[in-house]
């Protein structure tokens, strides 16, 4: 397998200009973890201080942002809040689902795979906050949860050109 890259200008005028289904869902996977992001800074300026409240941004009984978000798991990792843990992550999955041209799955088949991988591990960690937020709280953080939804769009949007990377080049049919 031969990896193609692309000169800065070429790449450059494929993200910015070029058109495909792959690139199309790949903006949208971009967009969603801006989105993701947000969300992060959201939860993290409260868990700092920033901001002294933290509305939930959906109806129910079962939402509670802050009681979730200022508990002891929140707190747990790397003496820090998981708000700014959160916001690189998202970042990460950005770059991931970034890099490469409109025909990455063809140049280089390991960019729409790990960018997929990325977002399966971003869903995979979002279920497990959702489930130790229940656990330990007996509510869920809203914002969190519209993250969790957001890392699965984000999953699905990727899959279809892991696929393709993964099946190889199309042969040529006879002429």
């Amino acid at each position: 397998m031969t990896v193609e890259l692309l000169s800065p200008p070429q790449l450059s005028e494929e993200l910015r200009q070029g058109t495909s289904p792959d690139l199309t869902r790949r903006r949208v996977g971009i967009g969603l973890s801006f989105a993701g992001a947000f969300i992060a800074a959201a939860v993290a300026a409260y868990q700092t201080g920033i901001s002294k409240r933290l509305p939930d941004i959906l109806p129910g009984k079962i939402w509670d942002a802050e009681k979730v978000d200022a508990s002891n798991y929140a707190y747990a990792n790397l003496q820090q809040p998981d708000g700014p843990m959160m916001l690189v992550n998202y970042g990460l999955t950005a770059m991931a689902i970034a890099a490469g041209g409109k025909d990455r799955a063809r140049q280089n088949p390991a960019l729409p795979v790990a960018a997929a991988a990325k977002a399966a591990a971003d869903l995979a960690l979002c279920s497990a906050m959702a489930a130790l937020e229940w656990r330990e709280n007996r509510k869920l953080c809203s914002w969190c949860q519209v993250a969790t939804a957001i890392s699965g769009v984000t999953l699905a949007l990727t899959l279809p050109e892991a696929v393709k990377a993964l099946r190889g080049p199309e042969p040529e049919t006879a002429r």
